[in-house]
């Protein structure tokens, strides 16, 4: 008997389609489905590792840094000065608030100058290290207010606040030669300044020393002097004007009264004067009295008669001779003299030679005082353009001399002013000397550990249940909200 076993054949296996690994990979598998959980785990714990590795190892390797930090103010007031100095003028400063000025903010250009290679060079070099090992310091600025907050870092405490010190010095040193360097350009230009104002005052002090010299004329005060002179010599001479007018209207009338002129009234009081002329003046009135006497008894050509009136005209021929002789008069003019002045006629001949003295001291007086006033005015015209030019001189020179002296005492009073460009600045914090690291900052790590890890485990979720989401989400009713 023939036994034959039969051995179960085996079905052939199937391949499964391509399209459902892409499928599965993308809508994922049934929520009850173990099998996925081993791949998942795998996902974990690689995500795990791929999170925590880098933050362990930054934590174990980085070096421990440490920050220092210190606060700077600006004041926001201004300052001001100002000096009077008597004869010379005004001087004033004035230093603006550092917050004047809308356009620029000290605070930024502090900002800038605590970062500049002159500073962190300045600081590495007192520190005895190299710029870049130094660092920049990070430099905030408090909104609001006028504070400038700066941090520097270093590997230990000590190091972080020598470097914080270090930089302020080197800042605060740089503010000094940045101002001191304003002080003396500004210094120096103001001295060029006062050099020219001093040769224009030299060209305006020696252009007036040689008006003075061609024209005399030493100030416009001597010139105004000078014309108030003049002014009193005409008031002088229209006075001696009226009183020469009125001496001679004195003397014509009292020649008119006495019937001869001031000449003859002169020679009359010298002839009677001279004893030998009165003496033949006596003996001639002798004469005249016999020579009436003997025409009264006889007639004109008695020998009585004619020998009187030849004894008469020889007396008055040889009295006529003398004072001719005393006087000096021609024939004509001595035969005016008056003969008897005697008495109260003899005063106002002496009056009217009196008057006319007075008369002939004040036509002299009134000629001196014309002479100087012709004089005076040609004076005055020869130094009139003179004078104007000199008064124009003289005030350019004042404003010349005011100018300088002005500038000298801005240059003078600007060198108190040093915060123009570069305001006041102070530490209002010390650089701290910090108590911990600040790098690397643990919490932190270990914070966006736990966050990298939270979002990969809830990343995992939503793929372990995307096929239940996207299943929803496909069948869901389209009128449904």
């Amino acid at each position: 008997m023939r036994i034959e076993a039969t051995l179960p054949i085996a079905a052939p296996r199937t391949k499964k389609p391509r399209g459902g690994f892409v499928r599965r990979a993308l809508m994922g598998g049934r929520l009850s489905d173990l099998g996925r959980l081993p791949r998942y785990m795998a996902f974990a714990l690689l995500g795990c590792g791929l999170i925590w590795a880098p933050i362990t190892g930054y934590l174990k390797t980085a070096p421990l840094s440490y920050k220092s930090s210190t606060s700077l103010i600006l004041p926001g007031s201004g300052a001001s000065a100002s000096l009077n100095l008597s004869g010379i003028g005004q001087a004033s400063s004035y230093a603006s608030s550092a917050f004047a000025s809308s356009a620029v903010s000290p605070t930024e250009t502090y900002k800038r100058l605590l970062n500049a290679d002159r500073i962190l060079a300045a600081a590495a070099q007192s520190l005895g290290i190299e710029q870049y090992q130094l660092g920049s310091p990070r430099v905030q600025l408090v909104d609001q207010t006028s504070l400038i907050h700066v941090e520097m870092t270093g590997r230990s405490p000590v190091e972080a606040q020598a470097r914080a010190n270090a930089i302020l010095d080197a800042f605060f040193t740089e503010l000094d030669a940045l101002r001191s360097d304003e002080v003396s350009t500004r210094e120096y230009s103001g001295l060029q300044a006062i050099a020219d104002y001093r040769d224009s005052v030299a060209s305006t002090r020696s252009e007036i020393a040689s008006l003075q010299n061609e024209s005399g004329l030493l100030s416009v005060a001597q010139y105004a002097a000078l014309v108030d002179r003049h002014l009193m010599l005409e008031a002088q001479v229209l006075d001696r004007a009226a009183l020469l007018s009125e001496k001679s209207a004195a003397v014509a009338r009292l020649e008119a009264k006495l019937g001869l002129d001031v000449q003859i009234a002169a020679a009359t009081l010298k002839l009677f004067a001279d004893s030998g002329y009165l003496a033949l003046l006596a003996e001639t009135s002798r004469f005249e009295a016999e020579l009436a006497e003997a025409t009264a008894h006889y007639g004109t050509r008695h020998p009585e008669v004619q020998a009187a009136q030849d004894s008469r005209d020889t007396a008055l021929h040889a009295a006529l001779g003398l004072a001719q002789r005393i006087t000096g008069l021609p024939a004509d003019r001595v035969a005016q003299l008056d003969l008897a002045p005697q008495g109260a006629r003899a005063e106002l001949l002496a009056e009217l030679l009196r008057m006319d003295a007075e008369r002939a001291g004040a036509a002299e007086e009134h000629a001196t005082l014309l002479d100087r006033l012709e004089n005076s005015q040609a004076d005055l015209n020869a130094k009139a353009a003179a004078a104007s030019e000199l008064q124009d001189l003289e005030r350019d020179f004042s404003v010349a001399e005011a100018v300088f002296a002005s500038a000298i005492a801005r240059a003078q009073s600007s060198k108190s002013d040093v915060y123009a460009s570069y305001p006041l600045v102070q530490v209002l914090e010390n650089p701290s000397l910090p108590e911990r690291p600040s790098s690397p900052n643990r919490k932190l790590a270990f914070a966006a550990g736990i966050a990298a890890t939270f979002m990969l485990f809830v990343s995992l979720i939503m793929g372990w249940v995307r096929l239940a989401v996207i299943s929803r989400l496909l069948h869901q009713p389209s009128g449904a909200k």
